[in-house]
């Protein structure tokens, strides 16, 4: 088994998209407010698959490097997980739209493979009837709140946070955004 750390400028290319993903992710939740009503379809699927590229680029460059370093292809396909992936070029799949028919409380679809189907349907509808609840997932609103409080903070734009997001949000990503410190530039 190889133990040798992760080669710093790989390290570092790999923090990079990270930080360009989660920004994208931010971007995701914004967009889902209600004042981006004119533009929430197009802007959350160009900032989801924004975040998905650039996850998948950050994949792939460490499936190059251990390439590089001699893994075998066998081994590498097993690391990424080629089994489940799946192509965006084929638009949603029927368990896609179970999972919405779920959401929404619509019927479930009937096409399809009828236990994936079934499966995504009834996740859909615990999801719906959890939205309904008042009291939401902490780590989800902590989450958020890092995410909106971090873009605020790095777009020095703490005061918007009250204008596009519920109450509770805002103050927690207000709080988020003020406990942030802006690293000083390294000096050499």
């Amino acid at each position: 088994m190889d133990s040798t750390s992760m080669p710093e400028p790989l390290r570092r290319a790999v923090h990079q998209l990270v930080s360009e993903a989660v920004l994208h992710c931010q971007d995701v939740l914004r967009y889902t407010e209600p004042d981006q009503a004119h533009t929430w379809k197009r802007m959350t699927t160009y900032r989801a698959t924004d975040a998905a590229d650039t996850m998948d680029m950050a994949a792939q460059l460490i499936a190059a490097y251990c390439q590089h370093a001699g893994m075998s292809q066998d081994t590498l396909q097993t690391y990424l997980q080629t089994g489940q992936q799946q192509s965006r070029a084929d638009g949603p799949h029927d368990d896609d739209r179970a999972h919405v028919a779920g959401l929404l409380g619509n019927p479930a679809p009937q096409e399809g493979d009828a236990a994936g189907v079934r499966s995504m349907y009834w996740h859909g509808r615990r999801q719906a009837e959890n939205a309904q609840r008042p009291e939401d997932d902490p780590q989800k609103l902590l989450t958020e709140a890092c995410l909106h409080g971090l873009n605020a903070k790095l777009c020095d734009d703490v005061d918007s946070l009250d204008s596009y997001l519920p109450p509770q949000m805002a103050a927690m990503a207000r709080k988020v955004a003020d406990a942030l410190q802006m690293p000083e530039p390294a000096t050499v």
